[in-house]
């Protein structure tokens, strides 16, 4: 069973920069998508930033592409949301899911559907 969990939310102003951290457990022997997922109350959840463990490829939405990076460091189990040059509009909760996949995936885990997912970590953005 995939468990994860997030930490590293917080409040910034504008312009201001955040980590969100994601540690991951209960996959060994097997490949992931990891996502990163915002959601704003009375708006559509949003697919922000994904990443495949192996062999790492990452995809952005439109909405953060140049300000939002994600790594992820497989001997620490854990993926990383950098999240820069940021926006009141950033502001959501946002949640880390994964997925399991083969190995070597050359699809787009923009695409994928999810199943594991933690709590979610607050991101409040003030002008």
């Amino acid at each position: 069973q995939v468990h994860v969990a997030e930490s590293g939310g917080g409040s910034v102003q504008a312009g201001g920069s955040l980590r969100l951290s994601c540690a991951v457990s209960g996959y060994t022997g097997v490949n992931l998508c990891m996502a990163w997922f915002r959601q704003v109350p009375g708006k559509e959840r949003e697919g922000v930033a994904t990443i495949n463990l192996q062999p790492g490829s990452a995809g952005f939405a439109d909405s953060v592409k140049g300000r939002f990076s994600i790594s992820r460091d497989n001997a620490k189990h854990t993926v990383y949301l950098q999240m820069s040059s940021l926006k009141p509009e950033d502001t959501a909760l946002y949640s880390c899911e994964a997925r399991t996949i083969i190995w070597l995936y050359t699809g787009d885990c923009m695409e994928q559907t999810y199943n594991y997912w933690g709590q979610g970590s607050q991101v409040a953005i003030s002008s």
